[in-house]
C-alpha cells in the first residue's frame, strides 16, 4: 500500500495531533542535528578516531536528511570499500519515510483517520529515533575498540590513518553555492546571548541560588515549618527573609538579561539585502532578517553595516575590488583592514551570472581570524572551470563593519560556526579571596549551630518519649539566624556600589569595571605582572637613529638624510665625487625602502591626512619618510605613489606581492616594480633575530643592534634584493601553485618565499625607534614597590631594550645588581645560574624567553620559589603563552593575589589567567581592555585603583561581612539565653514580623551604609603607600577579628536578654513586655554599633540611621500582637532600655577607645600627622 501524503495525514489527524506530530518530529530532527553537528565541530582537531566519529555522524545526518532512505543499522565495517549496513525492514518514518511494514506492535493502525494513528506514529518515531542512536553508539564503540587495537603496531596505525584521511578530508571540506541557499541548514544565524527565557527564568535562577549549601540550608529551614512537629513560629518568619534575598537576585538578573535580550533582538532583526532568494535565483532583492540568513546567500552590504555572518567578498563598488572593514568588535584592533574581492567575480557585475556559475570550496569552521583557505570555482559556459585560491584577504568575518563603499558577499558560515562565536568563550567566574575567607568562617558558624543544638538537648538529659532528634532539629531552626541568609546579597550589592564609585572617579576617567565580583582583590595584590610596550611606554614611536654601516645618523645629523633625499634625482644623474655619490645613493635607497615596505594606507578626511596601519611602528616610519622628503601620496592594492617633496615629482611603484608581518615570521616583505626604471625589487624589514639569517653577513649589525637596544630603541633591519625576470617568473609559478594547496598553505607559501626571495638579500641598514615612557610611570612604580607590590615586566622585546626601559622606569634601582640569564641551552647551565641567584637575593633577574622555557621545563618549582623572593624580575622575548604560564606559576607557588596588566592582543592570555586582570586601551586596539576585569586608559591610573579603591573595597566588605555575622549572632545569643531560661525548651523568642523586620527594615540600611565609610583620606594613600602593605596580611577579616566579633556578640546578646528577663519575668502575662524591651534594645544596640564603627560620616550614613529608627518607632503600634504597648509608653521602659544599652555598649566602646590609644592602627597614626 502506498504511503499517504504527509500533508494529508496532518490535516486529517484529529484533535490537533497533527501539530504535535509535526513539532515532535522537528524536535527529534533538531536534537540529532544539534548533537551531531556540535560533536562534529568538537572532534575537528582530533586524530584518526575523531575522523571515524565525524564520518559516523555524517552518515547519520545524511540519513536523517534523506527521505525514503533506510535507517542506520547496527553493523558497520570500515575496512571494506563500503559500509555493511543491517537495514531494518521499515522505511525511516522519523524524517517522513515510506511504507511501514514489520514490527506492527510499534505503529498499530496506518489509518490517518483512526484514533490511534497519532499516538502510534509518535511511538514509532521515537522507536526509530532510539534505533538510530543505538546504531551510532555501536558503531562508535566498535571504532574505539578497533582504534586501540591498531595502535599496537606502527604499521597498522599508518595503514589506518591513511585509510581514513580521504574520508576526513571529504567531510572537512564544504561546497558552498548560491543555488543551495534555500535548502534546510542545521546551523541558524540567530544570536542568543540571553541566559533565560520566560519559561526557564525562575527554575534556572532557583537552581543557581540553591546549589550553594547555605541557601539550600535556609530553604530547608523554611520548608521545615510545614511539618507540625518542627514548627517554631510563623512560616513567614523564615520564608520572607529568604524570599527577599531571592527577589533582589532575580531583579538584578532580570535587568541584565532583559538588556541582553534587547540587544539580541535588535541584532537578529537587522534587515539585509539578499539577492538569490527568489525561485529562479535572479538578482531580485529581498530584505531578510539577520537571523534567517543561510549559507550560500548573496548579501549586499553598504558602508557602516555590520557583517551578519562569515562571508567571502565577491564584488566591491571600488573599481579595484577593494573594501575596508573595521574589526574592533572582533579583535579589538582599531585600524581598518583591507579586503579584496575575488578577481573573477569582481569582473562579473551580473549578480544572476554569479549565482549560476560560482561555487566555493571551504574548510571546516576554525577559530583563527587571521587565516582562511578556500577555493572559488567559476563554471564557464564553455565547460572549462577556473579555480581561484581564496585567503583571509577575501573574507568578511561576522561582526566586523564595512567601512567603505558597497560590497557583495556570499555567506560561508553562520551562527555558532562563525569566527566570532568560535572565539567567544565563557570565562570562568572569578572568586575573590574575601569570599573564600568568608566561606571558611561560615563553616565555623555552621558547626557552632549544630554543636549548640546538641548541647542544649543534652542539657535536657534527653527528654522522654524519644523525641530528642526532633528537639535538635527545632534548635537548628531556632539558631539558623547565626548563618546570615542576607550576607551574600549584601556583598553583591556592595560590589555594585564599589564598581559605580570606580567608574565615576574623575581622577581615573574612562575606567570600566567589567568584572564586579572581585573589587576587594584590588586591595590584596602582591605581584604585578606588566607588559612593556604600550603599558609602561606610550607606544608612540619616534625615529631616533639610522645606521647604514659606515655612518650613523641621529639627532641633528638626520637633516643630512633629508638633504640627500631632496637631491635624489641629482645623485642619479651624477656629480660630486664618487665616494660622496655612493653614500648619498645608499641613503636614498635606504629611505626609498622605508617609504615602500609597509602596509600603511593614507586617508584624507576634511583635508586632514591620516594613516591606517596595524602597527604604530609603521606609521612612525611613514611619518619619518615624509619628514625627510618622501610622502606617501596614494596607495591601493596594485600600486604605491610617493611624492618627492623637493621636486614635486610622483614616483609610481607597482605592487606585485605583499608578505604581511606576523608574530611567527617577525618580518614583512613586499615585491614592487619601479615603473620608471622597469626594475623589480624585493624589499624586507624585520627583527634582527630573523633578519640576521636572511641578509648578507655583516661585521657591524650585531654590535649596532645591541648598542641601540641599550639606549632603549626598538630596532628593525632593512634589506632588499633585485629580481631578474626569469627568477621572478619562476617564483610566481611556484608561489601560485603553493597558494592553491588546501593543506598547510601558509607554510608552503613561506617556503617558496624563502627559496626564491630571502637569499642574498642586501643589507641596507638599521633603524632605531624610541617608545617614550607613559606619564608618571616612574612615580607609580616607586609607590607600588613601597606598597609592597613586587613588579615583573614581561615583554617580547630584546634583552637590552627591556633592561634600558626598566632602568628609566625605576624598576631597576640605582646601584642594584642585575643578574642576567640568557641563551641557556642545557639543564646544567640553568642549575648553575640558579645557585648564583640564590646568593644575591636583593638583585633583579633579567631572563630571556629561551632560558625561561628551559627553567619551566626542568626546574619550574625551584625557579619560581627563588624568583618570588626577588624585588623585580624582567622576562624578555616572551611569547604570549609564556606570559600566561608565569602568572599561573606565581599563583601556584605563592597563593597570593596576582594582577596582570597589558594593552595588546598578546597580553590577553596573561590577563585572563590573573586573579585581577587590568587592560589598557592601547593604540593597537582594545583586545586587552575587552578581556580584562578592569579597563583603564593609563598605567598610572592603576595607582589609585589599588591604593584607594582597592583599600576601600576590601576594608568595607570585611567590615560589612563581620557586621552582618554579628547581627545574626547577637539575636541567636538572645534566643539561646531564653531557651536556657525556659528549661532548654526549643521555644522561639521573636516570631513573625519581628524576625522579618530585624534583617530587613530595622537594620539593613544602616549596616549597608558601611560601604560608604573610609578610614583615611585619599591623599594619605599616596603619601603613605605602606598602608597598602598591611592589607595584604588580611587582618581586616581574620580569625582574630572574627572571634573578637563573636565575643562582642556573646557579651551584648547576653546582657540584653538577661537584663530584659530581670526587668520582666518570663511569665505568660509578662512575656510581651519582655519581648518589647529585649527587641527594642537589640535594634538600638545595632544602630549604635554602626555609629561606633563609622570612621568618616556623611549625610547618607546619618540619614539611614535616623530614618531606620523612625521607621521602627512608627511601626511599633502595628506590632501589638508581639509587644506590650502600655509598657512601651511608660517611663520605666525608657530608663530600663537606657540602662541595658549603656551596659551592652559602654564596655565595647571603652575597650576600643583604649586599644586605639595604646596601640593605634597605622591609619590612625597617619591621620594624626
Amino acid at each position: 500500500m502506498a504511503k499517504p501524503d504527509s500533508r494529508t495525514v496532518r490535516s486529517a489527524s484529529p484533535n490537533g495531533a497533527d501539530t504535535f506530530d509535526e513539532e515532535f518530529e522537528n524536535s527529534l530532527d533538531k536534537a540529532l542535528h544539534s548533537a551531531s553537528s556540535n560533536y562534529f565541530h568538537w572532534t575537528g582537531r582530533r586524530g584518526s578516531l575523531g575522523a571515524n566519529l565525524r564520518l559516523a555522524l555524517g552518515i547519520l545526518l545524511e540519513t536523517l536528511n534523506a527521505p525514503n532512505q533506510p535507517s542506520i543499522g547496527t553493523s558497520f565495517d570500515r575496512n571494506s570499500d563500503s559500509f555493511d549496513r543491517s537495514w531494518g525492514s521499515d522505511v525511516n518514518p522519523l524524517m517522513g519515510g515510506g511504507e511501514i511494514t514489520g514490527n506492527t506492535y510499534l505503529h498499530g493502525s496506518n489509518d490517518p483517520n483512526g484514533p490511534d494513528y497519532s499516538r502510534n506514529s509518535l511511538i514509532h518515531r521515537m522507536g526509530r529515533f532510539l534505533q538510530s542512536l543505538l546504531g551510532l553508539y555501536r558503531f562508535v564503540r566498535s571504532q574505539v575498540s578497533r582504534e586501540l587495537q591498531q595502535q599496537q603496531t606502527h604499521a597498522d596505525l599508518q595503514h589506518f590513518s591513511g585509510d581514513i584521511t580521504a574520508s576526513a578530508a571529504v567531510l572537512e571540506e564544504r561546497m558552498v553555492s548560491p543555488q543551495n541557499s534555500h535548502q534546510k541548514q542545521p546551523v541558524l544565524n540567530a544570536v542568543l546571548n540571553a541566559k533565560y527565557n520566560p519559561v526557564t527564568f525562575v527554575p534556572v535562577i532557583l537552581y543557581e541560588q540553591f546549589k550553594f549549601f547555605f541557601n539550600l540550608y535556609f530553604l530547608l529551614v523554611a520548608l521545615s515549618q510545614i511539618v507540625p512537629q518542627l514548627r517554631i513560629g510563623y512560616l513567614l518568619s523564615y520564608i520572607v527573609p529568604l524570599a527577599f534575598v531571592l527577589l533582589v537576585t532575580m531583579l538584578k538578573e532580570a535587568g541584565d538579561d532583559i538588556a541582553r535580550r534587547r540587544r539580541d533582538i535588535e541584532q537578529n532583526n537587522e534587515q539585509y539585502e539578499v539577492l538569490n532568494r527568489s525561485f529562479l535565483l535572479s538578482a531580485d532583492v529581498s530584505l531578510v532578517p539577520a537571523k534567517n540568513l543561510k549559507v550560500g546567500d548573496l548579501v549586499r552590504l553598504h558602508k557602516g553595516m555590520r557583517v551578519p555572518a562569515d562571508m567571502v567578498l565577491l564584488h566591491s563598488s571600488d573599481s579595484n575590488g577593494e573594501a575596508f572593514i573595521k574589526t574592533d568588535q572582533l579583535d579589538g584592533e582599531t585600524d581598518w583592514k583591507l579586503r579584496v574581492a575575488c578577481p573573477v567575480t569582481q569582473s562579473t557585475p551580473d549578480v544572476a551570472q554569479i549565482s549560476e556559475r560560482v561555487s566555493l570550496v571551504v574548510g571546516r569552521p576554525e577559530k583563527s581570524i587571521h587565516s582562511f583557505q578556500g577555493k572559488l570555482v567559476y563554471h564557464s559556459p564553455t565547460g572549462t572551470d577556473r579555480t581561484v585560491p581564496l585567503s583571509v584577504d577575501q573574507t568578511l568575518w561576522a561582526n566586523t563593519v564595512l567601512a567603505s563603499g558597497t560590497a557583495l558577499g556570499i555567506i560561508i558560515y553562520t551562527g555558532v560556526e562563525t569566527r566570532q562565536l568560535l572565539n567567544t568563550t565563557m570565562s570562568g567566574v572569578k572568586t575573590g579571596l574575601l569570599e573564600i575567607e568568608i566561606n571558611s568562617l561560615l563553616k565555623i558558624l555552621c558547626v557552632t549551630v549544630f554543636l549548640l543544638s546538641v548541647v542544649l538537648v543534652l542539657a535536657q538529659r534527653f527528654p522522654p518519649g524519644g523525641t530528642w532528634y526532633i528537639d535538635i532539629l527545632r534548635f537548628l531552626i531556632l539558631f539558623s539566624s547565626i548563618i546570615p541568609v542576607s550576607l551574600r546579597v549584601n556583598l553583591d550589592l556592595a560590589k555594585s556600589v564599589y564598581a559605580s564609585q570606580i567608574q565615576k572617579d574623575n581622577d581615573i576617567p574612562a575606567t570600566i569595571v567589567r568584572t564586579s565580583t572581585i573589587p576587594e582583590d584590588l586591595g590584596r595584590i602582591e605581584y604585578l605582572l606588566s607588559d612593556k610596550t604600550g603599558t609602561l611606554t606610550q607606544n608612540d614611536m619616534e625615529m631616533k637613529k639610522l645606521h647604514l654601516g659606515a655612518v650613523c645618523y641621529a639627532g641633528e645629523t638626520l637633516d643630512i638624510v633629508s638633504e640627500n633625499v631632496s637631491k635624489m634625482f641629482v645623485h642619479e644623474k651624477g656629480g660630486n665625487t664618487m665616494k660622496r655619490r655612493d653614500l648619498a645613493t645608499k641613503v636614498c635607497d635606504f629611505a626609498l625602502v622605508l617609504a615602500l615596505c609597509h602596509n600603511v594606507t593614507p586617508s584624507e578626511d576634511d583635508g586632514v591626512i591620516s594613516y591606517q596601519a596595524a602597527s604604530p611602528d609603521e606609521v612612525a616610519i611613514v611619518k619619518f619618510c615624509e619628514q625627510i622628503g618622501l610622502r606617501l601620496l596614494k596607495r591601493d592594492r596594485h600600486s604605491i605613489t610617493l611624492l618627492h617633496l623637493a621636486s614635486l615629482q610622483e614616483l609610481l611603484f607597482q605592487i606585485l606581492y605583499i608578505f604581511p608581518f606576523n608574530s611567527d615570521t617577525k618580518r614583512m616583505g613586499i615585491v614592487v616594480k619601479d615603473t620608471q626604471k622597469n626594475e623589480i625589487w624585493f624589499m624586507e624589514k624585520g627583527a634582527d633575530t630573523v633578519m640576521t639569517r636572511i641578509v648578507n653577513t655583516s661585521d657591524w649589525l650585531d654590535e649596532e643592534t645591541a648598542n641601540m637596544a641599550r639606549e632603549g630603541l626598538r630596532t628593525l633591519v632593512i634589506g632588499r634584493k633585485k629580481l631578474g625576470a626569469s627568477v621572478f617568473e619562476e617564483f610566481t609559478k611556484a608561489y601560485e601553485h603553493a597558494s592553491l594547496s588546501m593543506q598547510e598553505r601558509d607554510s608552503n607559501m613561506q617556503r617558496v618565499v624563502g627559496q626564491y626571495l630571502e637569499t642574498n638579500v642586501e643589507l641596507l641598514g638599521l633603524t632605531g625607534v624610541e617608545d617614550k615612557l607613559q606619564k608618571n610611570v616612574k612615580q607609580s612604580i616607586e609607590l607600588l614597590r613601597n606598597a609592597g607590590v613586587k613588579i615583573w615586566m614581561l615583554t617580547g622585546d630584546k634583552v637590552e631594550t627591556a633592561k634600558c626601559v626598566a632602568i628609566s622606569a625605576k624598576l631597576i634601582s640605582r646601584g642594584q645588581f642585575v643578574h642576567q640569564i640568557t641563551k641557556v641551552t642545557s639543564p646544567e647551565m640553568a642549575m648553575s645560574h640558579l645557585d648564583q641567584i640564590t646568593n644575591t637575593a636583593n638583585s633583579v633577574l633579567l631572563i630571556d624567553g629561551e632560558s625561561l622555557a628551559m627553567y619551566m621545563k626542568h626546574f619550574s618549582q625551584e625557579f619560581f620559589e627563588m624568583c618570588i623572593l626577588l624585588p623585580a624580575v624582567i622576562a624578555c622575548r616572551c611569547t604570549p603563552q609564556q606570559k600566561a604560564d608565569i602568572a599561573l606559576a606565581i599563583k601556584k607557588a605563592t597563593g597570593k593575589r596576582v594582577c596582570c596588566i597589558g594593552d595588546g592582543g598578546n597580553d590577553v592570555s596573561m590577563i585572563q589567567c590573573a586573579d585581577v586582570g587590568v587592560g589598557i586601551v592601547g593604540k593597537e586596539g582594545k583586545q586587552a581592555s575587552l578581556s580584562a576585569d578592569f579597563s583603564i586608559d593609563q598605567f598610572h591610573f592603576l595607582l589609585k585603583l589599588l591604593l584607594w579603591h582597592g583599600r576601600n573595597s576590601y576594608k568595607r566588605s570585611a567590615k560589612l561581612a563581620q557586621f552582618v555575622i554579628h547581627r545574626g549572632l547577637i539575636i541567636s545569643v538572645a534566643q539561646a539565653i531564653y531557651s536556657i531560661s525556659s528549661h532548654f525548651e526549643p521555644l522561639a523568642l521573636y516570631q513573625g514580623w519581628l524576625m522579618v523586620g530585624y534583617s530587613t527594615l530595622y537594620t539593613m540600611a544602616p549596616v549597608f551604609s558601611l560601604t560608604l565609610d573610609t578610614d583615611v583620606d585619599v591623599r594619605l594613600t599616596k603619601l603613605y603607600p605602606e598602608l597598602y602593605k598591611e592589607l595584604t596580611l588580611g587582618k581586616s577579616l581574620s580569625y582574630r577579628s572574627f572571634f573578637m566579633w563573636v565575643a562582642i556578640s556573646l557579651f551584648q546578646g547576653s546582657v540584653i536578654q538577661l537584663l530584659s528577663q530581670s526587668f520582666q519575668t518570663l511569665s505568660e502575662n509578662k512575656f510581651p513586655a519582655m519581648v518589647s524591651i529585649s527587641f527594642t534594645t537589640l535594634i538600638l544596640n545595632e544602630l549604635f554599633m554602626v555609629a561606633f564603627t563609622i570612621r568618616t560620616w556623611n549625610k547618607i550614613m546619618f540619614a539611614t540611621i535616623v530614618i531606620t529608627f523612625m521607621i521602627y518607632v512608627l511601626l511599633v503600634p502595628f506590632l501589638k500582637e508581639y509587644f506590650d504597648l502600655d509598657y512601651i509608653t511608660s517611663v520605666s521602659f525608657l530608663w530600663q532600655s537606657a540602662l541595658i544599652l549603656v551596659t551592652s555598649l559602654f564596655p565595647v566602646w571603652l575597650v576600643r577607645t583604649l586599644s586605639r590609644k595604646l596601640r593605634p592602627p597605622s591609619y590612625a597614626k597617619v591621620q594624626q600627622h
